[in-house]
C-alpha cells in the first residue's frame, strides 16, 4: 500500500505537470508486485529529473496491459509475460512494444506465526490450495480447515502460482485486491495460507512467517527471503517482473528506464527486497 508521502509526491507532480509540458508525463500502471517498488524508484529518479511527472497506479498485470493496449498507460507493470491472446491484440492493432525485464520476484507462502510448520512440498501446495476441502490435517496434528487467501483472476501472481503448480485454484479461495490484504487476513486467520510477492516481507513481520519451499520430499527446502539461493536461481517460486513499453512513449520513458538499470535503481530494487536479474532483457514486440 502506498505510504502518505508516496501519495503525495504523486499528487504534487500530477498538479505541476498539469500546468507544464505534457510529453513528459509518465503513465504506469499493473501489477500490484511492483507498484510499490515502481513508485519508489519515481520517487528517487525525480530529484535529477524534475521535468518528469510520474504516476504509478496497481490494479493488477491484466490491468496494466489493458491500460497499454487502450492507450491509458506508456508502460505496464506485469508480474507475468504477455499471454498469446494479448500479443494477437497488440498486433492487430499495430502497436509496438518494448519488453524490459527490470527484476527478479520470488513470491512466498505465508502463514500465521502460530501454524507449526516452517517448510512445505510442492506436491503439498497442489493440494491445500486446490482443494475444497484441504485440512491442516495433512501436515499437522491439528484438524482445522485451510483458508486460502489468493488474488484475482486479472493479478500476475495468481496466474504464475496457478501455472507454476499445474492446478486450478479451490472454489472456496478468497480473492483479495492485493499482497497488503493478504498479509492482513493472514494476521488475523490461523487457518489461512496465501501467496504474495516477497518484497512485501521486507520488513517481516512477528505476526506471519514465510515457508521454506522444498521442490520435493527430500529435497532441501529454501526460503524466499535467502537471497544467494534466489540468486542462484534455487528457488521454486521466482519469476521475471516485467515492464511493457509502447514504442512511441519510448523516447519519453528511456530515461526513467535507464536509471533503474543504473547503480542507483538498483540500489532501490535491492533495499526494496527484489532482485536484479543477472541478464537483464530488453527486445521489440511486433
Amino acid at each position: 500500500m502506498m505510504t502518505y508521502k508516496r501519495i503525495l509526491v504523486s499528487l504534487m507532480v500530477l498538479i505541476t505537470s498539469a500546468c507544464g509540458d505534457n510529453r513528459l508525463l509518465i503513465k504506469i500502471k499493473g501489477s500490484d508486485t511492483e507498484v510499490n517498488l515502481v513508485s519508489t524508484l519515481a520517487e528517487k529518479f525525480h530529484p535529477g529529473h524534475p521535468q518528469y511527472s510520474i504516476a504509478v497506479s496497481g490494479g493488477g498485470s491484466g490491468l496494466g496491459i489493458a491500460a497499454l493496449l487502450n492507450g491509458q498507460a506508456d508502460i505496464a507493470n506485469s508480474s507475468r509475460p504477455l499471454t498469446p491472446a494479448e500479443r494477437r491484440l497488440f498486433k492487430a492493432k499495430h502497436m509496438r512494444l518494448i519488453e524490459i525485464v527490470f527484476a527478479e520476484d520470488a513470491t512466498a507462502f505465508i502463514v500465521n506465526r502460530q501454524q507449526p510448520i516452517d517448510t512445505i512440498t510442492v506436491s503439498d501446495l497442489r493440494t491445500l490450495l486446490s482443494s475444497p476441502s484441504a485440512n491442516w490435517r495433512l501436515l499437522t496434528d491439528t484438524n482445522l480447515p485451510v483458508t486460502i487467501y489468493g488474488r484475482q483472476s486479472n493479478s500476475g501472481t495468481h496466474t504464475f502460482i496457478k501455472n507454476k503448480l499445474g492446478i486450478n485454484f479451490s472454489s472456496k479461495t478468497i480473492e483479495m485486491n492485493g499482497n497488503a490484504q493478504i498479509i492482513q487476513g493472514i494476521k488475523q486467520d490461523h487457518s489461512g495460507i496465501g501467496y504474495v510477492s516477497a518484497g512485501y516481507l521486507k520488513n517481516n513481520d512477528s505476526q506471519i512467517k514465510a515457508l521454506r519451499v522444498s521442490p520435493a520430499k527430500g529435497k532441501p527446502a529454501v526460503s524466499p527471503l535467502e537471497e544467494k539461493a534466489i540468486l542462484e536461481n534455487k528457488y521454486f517460486f521466482q519469476r521475471p517482473l516485467y515492464q511493457f513499453i509502447r514504442a512511441d512513449s519510448w523516447p519519453k520513458v528511456r530515461a526513467f528506464i535507464e536509471f533503474e538499470k543504473s547503480g542507483p535503481g538498483k540500489a532501490v530494487i535491492k533495499a526494496s527486497g527484489y532482485y536484479f536479474p543477472p541478464k537483464a532483457v530488453a527486445h521489440i514486440q511486433l
